[in-house]
């Protein structure tokens, strides 16, 4: 008897847990890179199983889907992604999974920053909203909505998770104004690989100059590079920074026909993997913050 009753309530436990892992992971989504990937964890926890497309380190600029991402697509109840051009293979991506996922952009409701001098037509609008960190709120609460409306049971748990997870933005926000407000305005000036920094440059006042423009697949002219030569040598610009997601050949030959110094690696498009500096977004913007202070500073 005992025997029974312990295989008995043995089973019941087993399926009792499969069960509480159904409820957990009750929302399969896709998010087209890493910075949303993360925005999407902290929103909804355990009870979304995400995959990610464009991993770590990853370059979601010239990016190439695999049939895998079209089935992780396929099989997905959402798919966040980021819109203003940033994706430019998504469109069709999702034609070819045939999904019927409900299609996500997450930077719905931030006014886009336009570049006058854009050399081709998806290089006229910059993307990048999540480098300021009010727009980064936005991304969490567009995220938060659409969870809710996919899965209603789970609204307590993503409630709670956004709050608390804005709440974390808002003392990242206060963190870099209290950092920046401490350099000199005549040295808020770098140069960076492309131009991905404009929506930081906007919110709190750090003037970025790129050799290439909003996507790493524009060509950078040796025009544009004597210009920014040029710039660095007259406006004193005293750093030129590295990116994880692109080649450092050319600001490394910059740094050395100028005389600036390398302030180190800014992360702009994607985060790193758990070992290195900015595996979520907090530590992404608090580590580009260290390193520009670092080298504003010095």
């Amino acid at each position: 008897m005992l025997s029974r009753r312990f295989f008995l309530g043995t089973a019941l436990a087993t399926v009792a847990g499969a069960f509480a892992r159904a409820e957990q992971a009750a929302t399969r989504a896709v998010a087209s890179f890493s910075i949303l990937a993360d925005f999407a964890r902290n929103v909804g926890g355990e009870r979304v199983e995400l995959a990610t497309l464009v991993g770590p380190n990853g370059n979601a600029h010239v990016y190439a889907p695999s049939p895998a991402d079209a089935k992780r697509v396929a099989d997905a109840r959402l798919v966040f992604v980021n819109g203003m051009g940033f994706e430019g293979w998504l469109d069709r991506l999702v034609k070819a999974s045939g999904t019927k996922a409900t299609i996500v952009v997450a930077s719905r409701g931030i006014k886009a920053r336009e570049r006058a001098n854009g050399s081709v037509e998806h290089d006229k609008i910059d993307p990048h909203a999540w480098q300021s960190v009010s727009n980064a709120k936005i991304y969490v609460e567009n995220i938060r909505n659409a969870l809710l409306a996919a899965d209603p049971a789970g609204s307590s748990l993503y409630d709670t998770h956004a709050a608390r997870y804005l709440a974390q933005l808002d003392t990242l926000e206060r963190e870099v104004r209290e950092a920046i407000a401490k350099i000199p305005s005549d040295r808020r000036r770098v140069i960076s690989t492309h131009d991905a920094f404009g929506y930081f440059d906007a919110a709190y006042g750090i003037h970025f100059v790129a050799p290439q423009g909003v996507s790493t697949e524009t060509e950078v002219s040796a025009r544009d590079i004597a210009a920014i030569i040029g710039q660095i040598r007259t406006q004193k610009i005293p750093a030129v920074f590295l990116e994880n997601v692109t080649d450092p050949r050319l600001m490394r030959q910059i740094a050395s026909e100028t005389g600036a110094k390398i302030g180190g690696v800014l992360y702009s498009d994607a985060l790193t993997d758990a070992s290195g500096d900015a595996p979520t977004y907090i530590d992404m913007v608090r580590h580009n913050l260290k390193q520009l202070t670092g080298a504003l500073l010095s």
